[in-house]
């Protein structure tokens, strides 16, 4: 017989840096979940990638408060800015660009992101990023 989830908590974690202060601590204590252990698998489990990445994390509890995650790759817009070298994103969408990626950036990009993204092939993929590229201010050329 499967466990019964008493909940499906979506958590944006920097990669090998799970602490239990806010927001991990007290979104998992109020469903009594061991913060420890979950901090420690997560690391365990990210201890190869970039350090501080956002790993968006989806954590199902179950009701004996035991507990699995699964970890989602990073968003496109944490992929986007490091390939345009910016802090952040345009404030203002639409009126300019601030910054530059290639088309092979983007086909780059919409590989690593492919199994998160509703696409049915790469060049799909690359115009789902495209968008959210347009989306930061970000200009796609060549």
């Amino acid at each position: 017989m499967a466990k019964k989830i008493t909940r499906i908590l979506k958590l944006q974690v920097p990669a090998g840096k799970a602490n239990p202060s806010p927001p991990i601590g007290p979104a998992l204590g109020q469903v009594g979940v061991n913060i420890m252990e979950f901090c420690k698998a997560f690391n365990a489990q990210t201890q190869e990638m970039e350090p501080g990445m956002p790993l968006p994390t989806m954590i199902t509890v179950y009701g004996d408060r035991s507990f699995s995650f699964e970890i989602k790759t990073a968003p496109a817009s944490y992929y986007l800015k490091k390939a345009a070298k910016l802090q952040k994103g345009s404030g203002e969408t639409g009126k300019g660009f601030i910054g530059q990626v290639s088309q092979k950036q983007l086909r780059d990009i919409a590989e690593a992101k492919m199994k998160d993204l509703n696409a049915n092939d790469i060049d799909q993929a690359a115009k789902i990023i495209a968008g959210s590229a347009r989306s930061m201010g970000l200009e796609v050329v060549g």
